[in-house]
């Protein structure tokens, strides 16, 4: 690695997946904010094995951007991992984190990096305080994972963040060094505990092409939340043991209290209700297990969740990167 490239003060890491239709907006709005900060930066574009032109496309924005990186996975890994893949590979002293489809401003970058510098912040969240673009639904259901996930997080966690933020080369290292193989950045970089700060922002509309989340997924990310951060769910299955049992020893007393009265025969329904029930519990309970096992089964196995076929950084000469003179001390002071 070349000093030059040590010297970077600011990496941003963009994944994406087929977003062909949304790089030219996202370019025309993303360079012209870096070039305004003032310091040395680099953009890691993470190609997650995209199907449509989005490397192509890349290519072709590179050949007058020095300071644009590719990293081409080899397959599609899926957003964290992606997003993995554009943290570990960068190099900046600050690494900012931001989504190709413009939802979230590219401009609240320069602010997050100046109040990280200015505070000696290690973690700059960006936190949507008005969502009105988004669907009711979508609002509801957003509104009820950060509820859960700051009831099993703490309250560290801002409500309304998601992968918009700013890290610290210290964070970024700490979060390399976690041995999670499913990451789920939402929770982890709260767990950290660095001091940390929030930058507020309106959440836009997609620029282009179709959403990267639909329901399926949103309800996959909650589930890897869940089981990846807290053994809660193990703790409900239990209590949903101990509620079927007393039910069913409610059920056996009105049996007993049945035949004893010499009814028995009219009794096929409650029984009928208890097997159900009972079976339902069971269900749930192997279910929860399996998804903990599932998580054990992968962490045993430490297969990568990601393999880079192509850096532009690495695999091609060195460019010459375009240094703009800083405005701000590039130096963090008092951390």
């Amino acid at each position: 690695m070349t000093s030059a490239r040590t010297e970077i003060t600011l990496s941003v890491v963009i994944p994406m997946y087929n977003e062909e239709e949304a790089l030219p907006a996202l370019v025309a709005r993303l360079r012209p904010a870096l070039d305004g900060i003032g310091c040395t930066y680099e953009v890691v574009a993470v190609d997650d094995g995209s199907k449509d032109k989005t490397a192509a496309v890349l290519q072709d924005f590179r050949a007058d951007w020095a300071e644009l990186r590719v990293v081409k996975l080899r397959r599609n890994s899926g957003h964290q991992a992606a997003l993995t893949a554009g943290l570990h590979s960068s190099v900046g002293a600050y690494v900012a984190s931001i989504d190709a489809d413009l939802q979230d401003p590219p401009e609240k970058i320069a602010e997050m990096l100046e109040l990280a510098q200015r505070n000696g912040l290690d973690i700059v969240y960006g936190v949507r305080n008005d969502r009105s673009t988004d669907t009711g639904f979508k609002r509801r259901t957003a509104g009820l994972y950060y509820g859960l996930m700051r009831r099993l997080v703490g309250k560290q966690m801002p409500s309304q963040a998601g992968d918009f933020r700013l890290l610290s080369r210290e964070a970024v290292e700490a979060l390399k060094a976690l041995p999670d193989q499913q990451q789920v950045y939402r929770l982890l970089v709260p767990w950290l505990g660095f001091p940390s700060g929030e930058v507020y922002y309106q959440r836009e509309e997609r620029v282009a092409g179709e959403t990267k989340y639909p329901l399926s997924k949103m309800i996959r990310l909650a589930v890897d939340s869940i089981t990846g951060f807290s053994a809660a769910p193990l703790r409900i299955a239990t209590w949903l043991g101990v509620t079927s049992f007393f039910a069913c020893l409610a059920l056996l007393v009105f049996t007993v209290v049945a035949y004893v009265s010499g009814h028995t025969v009219p009794g096929w329904t409650s029984l009928f209700v208890a097997m159900l029930f009972i079976g339902a519990v069971q269900l749930i309970c192997v279910g929860l297990l399996g998804e903990y096992i599932g998580r054990i089964y992968t962490a045993v196995q430490k297969r990568p969740t990601y393999f880079i076929g192509y850096d532009s950084a690495k695999d091609e000469p060195a460019a010459s990167a375009t240094v703009i003179a800083p405005r701000h001390e590039s130096e963090r002071a008092g951390v």
